[in-house]
C-alpha cells in the first residue's frame, strides 16, 4: 500500500501545535481543501469518531474515521472505518523541534480498493494526497503563526493597564 508522509517545521511550542492539530473541527475555517470535519462521537477523552469531505484533485473524498488521541505523546492515530477509499490509515503527530518550536507531521497509508487500476491510480492518488497534506499543513501554519502574532502585539488597553500610574 501506497505510504505518504509529510512534516513541517512550525514556529511555535508543542503544546499550541498539539491544540490546532486535535481541533479538527476548525479545519474547514483555514483548510481550503477541508470542506467539513464533524466529530460524530466521543467514547472517552482519547476516542473519537469524526467525518470527513475532502476536496482532493476536483473531487471530494468522504469518510469517517476512528481516532485515538494519546496527548502525552501528542499523537493521533486514525483508520477509515467507512469511505470512498479501500483503506486508510494513518497519524497526525506534534515533535518538540530546537527553540521551543514544534514540527508538525501527517503520515498516511492507503489502498485505492480498486486491485485491477492500482498499479495506475496509487502513483497519482499518492501524489494528490501528498500535495493535499501539505497544503493542510502550511494552512494549519498559518493559522498557528497569526494567532502566535495577535497574541505578541499589546493591545492599547493592555499597554495602559501596564503603566504604573504617575501621579
Amino acid at each position: 500500500m501506497p505510504r505518504v508522509e509529510v512534516e513541517l517545521p512550525i514556529a511555535v511550542p508543542p503544546e499550541t501545535a498539539w491544540a490546532a492539530v486535535v481541533d479538527v473541527e476548525a479545519f474547514p475555517a483555514c483548510m481550503d481543501s477541508v470542506d467539513s470535519v464533524t466529530i460524530t462521537r466521543r467514547t472517552d477523552d482519547r476516542h473519537r469518531t469524526s467525518a470527513w469531505a475532502v476536496r482532493l484533485k476536483g473531487s471530494v473524498l468522504q469518510w469517517t474515521e476512528d481516532e485515538v488521541l494519546d496527548p502525552v505523546a501528542r499523537r493521533f492515530d486514525f483508520r477509515q472505518v467507512t469511505g470512498d477509499l479501500g483503506e486508510f490509515v494513518g497519524h497526525w503527530a506534534v515533535r518538540p523541534a530546537p527553540g521551543g518550536h514544534s514540527t508538525v507531521s501527517l503520515d498516511v497509508t492507503f489502498d485505492i480498493g480498486i486491485p485491477l487500476l492500482a498499479d495506475l491510480l496509487n502513483p497519482v492518488a499518492a501524489d494528490a494526497l501528498r500535495e493535499n497534506a501539505a497544503q493542510m499543513l502550511s494552512a494549519l501554519e498559518r493559522q498557528l503563526l497569526a494567532a502566535d502574532a495577535e497574541l505578541s502585539v499589546p493591545s492599547p488597553a493592555r499597554e495602559a493597564e501596564e503603566e504604573p500610574d504617575l501621579v
